[in-house]
């Protein structure tokens, strides 16, 4: 089995990460609902805002402008050499703003600044993570990717059917996602979003006329 060994065939610098430029092919239309804009939503909704929300909850409260203008403009020189975007993540946000990181409010920006390096130190071993998930069984991944995202998943689903109101549109834009539906060349995750959001509006119009 190739997992056996590895690293067999892999040259040594091949191990060593570097920046390769990608080339885009082409920007339709189909790209940017289908999987743009989805993704700037979930980016939004589930770490931007739960990031500041954080931050809030700490008493800090950044100049939210100049935050997604910097974030923006690095993922955008960023997609040139095929990177995820950037953005506030919420956990880390919390683990890093938090009396944990520091006692003083005023210095655990530190906490922040170790984490970066050590990112960029882990960074290092990308490269060879990646060989070993190629060559590792594919049951084995799934697995991994399951158990890691039980949390996750719990948590957003607790999230979504806590509150009575969003409760049922919450359900919906889980379903049609999780379905596969296709239309128009748009996939499940840019429909999943517009149902629940209707199922929103809809169910808040009758809450607002059922109300005294």
């Amino acid at each position: 089995m190739a997992f056996e060994r590895p690293f067999a065939g892999v040259a040594l610098e091949d191990l060593v990460p570097r920046l390769e430029f990608v080339a885009a092919g082409s920007i339709t239309w189909e790209a940017m609902v289908n999987i743009a804009l989805p993704l700037f939503i979930v980016t939004m909704a589930g770490q931007n805002l739960p990031g500041l929300a954080v931050l809030a909850a700490y008493e800090y409260r950044p100049r939210i402008a100049p935050v997604f203008l910097s974030t923006g403009a690095a993922s955008a020189l960023g997609a040139a050499f095929g990177m995820p975007t950037i953005n506030l993540a919420a956990i880390t946000a919390a683990l890093c703003a938090g009396p944990d990181a520091h006692p003083d409010p005023a210095r655990r920006y530190i906490a922040g600044i170790f984490g970066g390096v050590g990112y960029v130190l882990l960074a290092a071993l990308a490269a060879v993570a990646a060989v070993l998930v190629a060559r590792s069984p594919p049951v084995l991944i799934e697995a991994v990717a399951g158990l890691a995202l039980i949390g996750a998943f719990g948590a957003a689903m607790l999230s979504a059917t806590q509150d009575e109101e969003g409760r049922l549109p919450g359900l919906i834009t889980f379903l049609v996602t999780a379905s596969g539906l296709s239309l128009f060349g748009i996939g499940s995750a840019f429909w999943g979003l517009v149902l629940g959001l209707l199922a929103y509006q809809l169910f808040r119009a009758h809450w607002n006329k059922a109300a005294p």
